[in-house]
């Protein structure tokens, strides 16, 4: 009987530990499950390396990886504005499509981004939804800006592609949260 008693804190601290582990392995499969859960329209391997970029993103619900896609697609936002305004057209039609870059991030998308996240953070879904035209508005507007000018093959385009997959990937999570 002594030695049932001597083993029985082991037990307990045997199961505690794998009882732990067991919640890891839930929290890190958090990411997976939203990604997986938007597969038909964001990579799965793109949408959850950004998602994990995000402290706390392994201990998230979806609604957590909603808010965080859409701090992380209004980061891109200002980061595509910034390569679009710090660049320089070699002529006339990309330093056009540059201008119309940087405007469109910086007067739709971008604060219409901050909007939808105070909106979705609130789970007022009918506001966030009613603000998605504006939230991919500079994604769709500076592709069709910088195609066929020197531009689409620069920083902006690349900048602008990462905004496009983030601003699908927070809509996309809108959808499959509300």
């Amino acid at each position: 009987m002594s030695t049932s008693l001597l083993a029985a804190p082991l037990v307990l601290a045997l199961a505690a530990a794998a009882a732990l582990s067991c919640f890891d392995v839930a929290a890190a499969d958090a990411v997976d499950d939203s990604c997986n859960a938007i597969r038909d329209f964001v990579n799965v391997t793109f949408c959850a390396a950004r998602l994990r970029s995000v402290p706390g993103a392994a201990a998230a619900d979806r609604h957590g990886h909603l808010l965080m896609a859409a701090d992380l697609a209004s980061t891109a936002g200002n980061a595509a504005s910034s390569a679009a305004a710090a660049a320089r057209g070699d002529d006339p039609a990309s330093q056009d499509a540059l201008r119309a870059c940087a405007f469109l991030y910086g007067s739709a998308s971008v604060p219409a981004l901050r909007l939808f996240r105070g909106y979705a953070a609130a789970r007022t879904w009918g506001a966030a939804r009613a603000l998605l035209p504006l939230t991919a508005q500079a994604g769709i507007g500076c592709d069709a800006a910088i195609a066929g000018t020197k531009a689409a093959a620069g920083d902006v385009a690349a900048a602008n592609h990462e905004f496009n997959q983030l601003s699908a990937m927070a809509t996309a999570l809108l959808n499959a949260v509300s």
